[in-house]
């Protein structure tokens, strides 16, 4: 799984992507996924992001490509609190899908898919997620 949560600069309006994978996200899905997610909004973006092996390398990546649609701050080590998609999938888990007993991957997938969509349309519960980081929206 890997997910944005995206803040319009001058409307402040939130939104949510999100991708499911069989496999662990390497390098070049996540470099994709970003793209994908960039093209859609059609303008520069700036990723905070943690610092996972996959984030680090695609950062480098998109620094040696000279590409400048898309620019990256890390958050500090070991600071998922301060993660707004952290608080999404905490929602997630802990809300939306508590108690949940799948009977296979694909079922997991669509209730993680419809829980993530419903999210989506929730613009305060977005905003609340950011308030919960600690990182404001000014």
């Amino acid at each position: 799984m890997i997910s944005a949560v995206t803040l319009a600069p001058r409307k402040r309006r939130l939104g949510l992507y999100w991708d499911m994978q069989a496999a662990n996200y390497t390098t070049g899905p996540v470099k994709a996924f970003v793209e994908a997610v960039q093209r859609r909004l059609g303008r520069p973006i700036l990723l905070i992001w943690d610092r996972l092996g996959a984030h680090r390398s695609a950062a480098r990546q998109w620094r040696e490509e000279g590409n400048d649609r898309i620019a990256v701050a890390f958050l500090p080590a070991y600071a998922p609190d301060l993660n707004p998609a952290e608080q999404v999938w905490g929602h997630t888990k802990w809300s939306d899908l508590a108690n949940f007993l799948p009977a296979g991957l694909e079922e997991l997938g669509a209730a993680i898919d419809g829980s993530l969509g419903a999210l989506a349309c929730e613009p305060h519960l977005l905003r609340s997620f950011f308030k919960a980081s600690g990182l404001t929206l000014e």
